[in-house]
């Protein structure tokens, strides 16, 4: 239906002036007064859809962030750096302490015939808690590289059997024959209360013990460096006794080959399993 009034005529008389029908459509009521919508204003944080939220404003400092559960410092080689910590400490009172004290100290830890007989357990510990020649000595570099290295490979409590086997193992076999000599008569009585401590023989057992993990370019001049070493040592006389258990030692380490290949395949099969196992970040 079209309109049949122009906008131009003139309004009827009697009727109220309508207001302007621009823009109206035909057929739709309720259009006429409609209210203006008023302008959508936008909140900070708010989103709406004339565009993108301004970020909320912050006030005062940032907040930390926060550790994830479960987080843990994992130390690569906790008995070595223990071990290290301990020998350091009596290193260190052995270059201070009074002479007297330190030699009663000695003695106390010496793991002679006679100590053997009356507290055996107690000395072969305490023995191995002291470097004979100082922290300075070259064994001491050679137990931080070895230990440290085997545990790695084996874990710290084998890699602390290890150590304690060479020890405690190659002072027995030193020293049994020295209290039989004596009790023949082919040593005098003061054999029995000779000075006996240090860590080189944990030390000389766990070199061969690691050499078993190494290839054959690495294992060959491993064993013949060290070993030629402590032959020269024993070709020059300087203390027999203790050379002999290095060489006792390094046997020792060499034996337990088949235990510690065993333990090292045990250990790289359990390293994924843990690394599976660990919390994702």
């Amino acid at each position: 239906m079209e309109r049949t009034t122009s906008p131009t005529s003139p309004p009827l008389p009697g009727v109220a002036e309508l207001p302007d029908a621009a823009g109206l459509l035909d057929g739709i009521p309720g259009q006429r007064g409609a209210r203006p919508v008023p302008p959508l204003v936008e909140r900070p944080g708010e989103r709406c859809a004339a565009g993108p939220a301004e970020p909320p404003v912050r006030t005062g400092a940032a907040p930390r962030p926060r550790l994830r559960a479960g987080f843990r410092v994992r130390v690569p080689v906790p008995f070595t750096l223990a071990y290290a910590a301990v020998l350091a400490f009596t290193s260190y009172v052995a270059a201070h302490a009074d002479p007297a004290l330190v030699y009663a100290l000695y003695q106390g830890s010496s793991t002679d015939v006679a100590h053997l007989l009356q507290t055996p357990a107690l000395v072969l510990t305490a023995s191995a808690l002291w470097v004979a020649g100082g922290f300075a000595s070259p064994f001491t570099l050679g137990f931080v590289v070895v230990l440290s290295t085997l545990e790695r490979r084996i874990g710290g409590a084998r890699t602390a059997v290890v150590f304690l086997l060479g020890h405690m193992l190659a002072t027995l076999a030193t020293e049994v024959p020295v209290g039989l000599a004596v009790l023949v008569g082919r040593l005098p009585d003061s054999s029995l209360h000779r000075l006996d401590y240090g860590i080189s023989f944990g030390v000389a057992a766990s070199v061969g013990a690691l050499a078993g993990l190494l290839g054959p370019w690495l294992r060959g001049p491993l064993l013949v460096a060290f070993g030629g070493m402590l032959l020269q040592d024993l070709i020059a006389y300087t203390d027999p006794l203790t050379n002999w258990g290095h060489l006792i030692a390094l046997a020792i380490g060499v034996a337990l080959w088949p235990w510690v290949r065993r333990w090292d395949l045990t250990g790289r099969a359990a390293r994924p399993r843990r690394a599976a196992s660990l919390p994702a970040a």
